[in-house]
């Protein structure tokens, strides 16, 4: 069973056409980036799939998790399956560190001792141990975004915390959402956190991201969704997406190909 599976999706909103007829099959452990410029259409999807759009947004088409409809689920049952991280996160409440990262173990029943050593766990994946007792509203911008990430990932950290209703838990599905996550974060970060969101995707949790960095994607997803103006471009591996054409198409410049010297990736310069 796919964890997302999309069919002739369209989004209207304002009297404009923010995605149209999008197919899309998402399977747990696959890690899918979409990429395109400003405007593409990339976060209205994200938002669709959450339920989380404009409530004058119209959409048609079909949009299963888990192969079931959120409408069946309740909102705490949904977010023991799905987490979103998106572009903006705002808090101006002196939370510590921990108390954020303790705010993804809310929809769980857990008890103290399991959420506690999840929090640790995810901390210290991201880097920010050090941080559990600092005010979330003195941190850095970049320092801000791996607390959140952290807490996104808390939130389903464990495939046994999924669904009461065992949905999908004998597929181990769960899935992650994340709008632009590398933004505010230094090289080394960036490095880090998607070597970490692989990792995630890695133990069967069906990762879909939006990303402008497209070097840094294509050396760590699966697929690569390229939408302009609404529309699919390209679908598909790296090494299938990411020509000079496309980015022709999609960002409006001149670029070669080569491949990476490692990973033997596309690379584009």
């Amino acid at each position: 069973m796919s964890v997302l599976d999309i069919k002739n999706l369209s989004i209207r909103a304002w009297g404009v056409t923010l995605i149209n007829q999008l197919d899309l099959q998402l399977e747990s452990g696959e890690l899918l980036a979409i990429i395109g410029p400003n405007g593409a259409g990339k976060t209205s999807l994200i938002n669709t799939i959450v339920n989380a759009g404009h409530r004058n947004q119209k959409t048609s088409g079909e949009l299963m998790v888990c192969g079931h409809n959120f409408s069946e689920w309740s909102p705490n049952e949904r977010a023991k399956q799905l987490a979103l991280l998106p572009q903006l996160s705002t808090l101006n409440f002196p939370f510590t560190v921990e108390e954020v990262a303790q705010l993804g173990r809310i929809p769980h029943q857990t008890g103290k001792y399991v959420d506690d050593d999840i929090i640790e766990e995810a901390l210290a994946a991201l880097d920010i141990s050090h941080l559990k007792q600092r005010l979330y509203t003195q941190l850095s911008g970049g320092e801000k975004q791996r607390v959140q990430l952290a807490r996104v990932m808390i939130q389903i950290w464990r495939t046994e915390d999924t669904s009461s209703r065992g949905m999908c838990n004998e597929n181990n599905n769960r899935l992650l959402l994340l709008d632009e996550p590398t933004s505010s974060l230094d090289l080394g970060h960036q490095q880090q956190l998607m070597k970490i969101i692989r990792r995630f995707a890695d133990q069967g949790v069906g990762i879909v991201m939006v990303a402008h960095d497209v070097n840094l994607v294509a050396n760590h997803a699966d697929t690569l969704l390229a939408l302009c103006c609404g529309e699919v471009l390209a679908q598909g591996s790296p090494e299938k997406v990411i020509t000079s054409e496309l980015m022709k198409k999609l960002y409006q410049v001149d670029v070669d190909i080569i491949s990476h010297p490692v990973s033997q990736k596309p690379l584009v310069v």
